[in-house]
C-alpha cells in the first residue's frame, strides 16, 4: 500500500485562484503543490531547473516543515515513519 496520497487534486472541485479567501488560498496551493508534485511533471520539469532554483525550493519546504511541524508530526505526516523516533534538541529536524 503506498505511503503517499494525492486525493485532494483528484476530488477538489472548488475554484482553483489564489487571493479570494483563505480557504480558497489554501485548496489552491494544495492542488497546485500535487500537480507539482506529480511524478511525470517532476520528471520534465527538475532537469530543466538550475542548481540555485532546486536549492530554493528545497530550502523553502525545509523551512516550512520546521517552522510548522513538530518532530512528532515531521516524523509521522513527512517522513511517514511507522514509529516514533528519539527526541531531537528542539528547533532542529534531521
Amino acid at each position: 500500500m503506498a505511503q503517499h496520497s494525492h486525493d485532494f487534486v483528484e476530488t477538489y472541485t472548488g475554484l482553483v485562484g489564489f487571493g479570494l479567501d483563505r480557504p480558497g488560498d489554501e485548496a489552491t496551493v494544495q492542488v497546485y503543490l500535487q500537480k507539482f508534485s506529480d511524478d511525470e511533471c517532476m520528471r520534465t520539469i527538475l532537469p530543466r531547473m538550475s542548481q540555485e532554483e532546486l536549492a530554493a525550493v528545497f530550502q523553502q519546504i525545509s523551512e516550512l516543515l520546521r517552522r510548522h511541524l513538530d518532530e512528532e508530526e515531521y516524523h509521522q505526516k513527512f517522513l511517514k515513519d511507522p514509529e516514533p523516533r528519539h527526541p531531537q534538541p528542539e528547533g532542529e529536524l534531521p
